[in-house]
């Protein structure tokens, strides 16, 4: 794994704090993991430069915002080639339903996290920005009915 960066018991506990809470303190945080606070600082600092902690996110109920309906939409592309998918990927995240799009192995090329406000934005969604390209050959719709996080993603042992 040419990309992974050797990370110390302390960084580790770092990122662990961290990831459940992003807004604590650097004072907190460094005496929560036991080293001095610009020692601290320094760490966070290298965990941002290696590319380990890529940024820090609010998390936002789509509801609140007047977006209940959330769905995965599965995206067939043909044909399916780096100018075509690099235009429809610009596309996709240019809606601002989009939530999150991944590219996929097997027999659908994309995964799109979508929230809606209705069924019907959502249709109009599949309809005028997705099937009505050329390149998309198909579009599979799942609802999401609730959603669970995982825990903190941490290297294995």
């Amino acid at each position: 794994m040419a990309d992974s960066v050797e990370l110390s018991p302390v960084d580790l506990e770092i990122l662990r704090l961290l990831q459940n809470d992003a807004r604590m303190s650097n004072k907190d945080l460094a005496a929560a993991v036991g080293v001095a606070p610009s020692t601290c600082l320094d760490r966070v600092a290298r965990l941002r430069e290696t590319g380990v902690i890529t940024g820090q996110h609010a998390q936002v109920d789509a509801a609140k915002l007047g977006r209940p309906l959330e769905a995965f939409l599965f995206v067939q592309v043909r044909p399916h080639r780096r100018p075509l998918v690099d235009r429809f990927i610009g596309h996709l995240l240019a809606q601002p339903e989009v939530r999150a799009v991944y590219h996929l192995t097997g027999p659908d090329d994309f995964l799109a996290h979508v929230a809606t406000g209705s069924a019907a934005e959502l249709q109009r969604l599949v309809l005028d920005e997705l099937t009505a390209r050329d390149e998309v050959a198909r579009v599979h719709t799942n609802l999401v009915f609730q959603h669970w996080s995982g825990g903190p993603l941490l290297p294995p042992a």
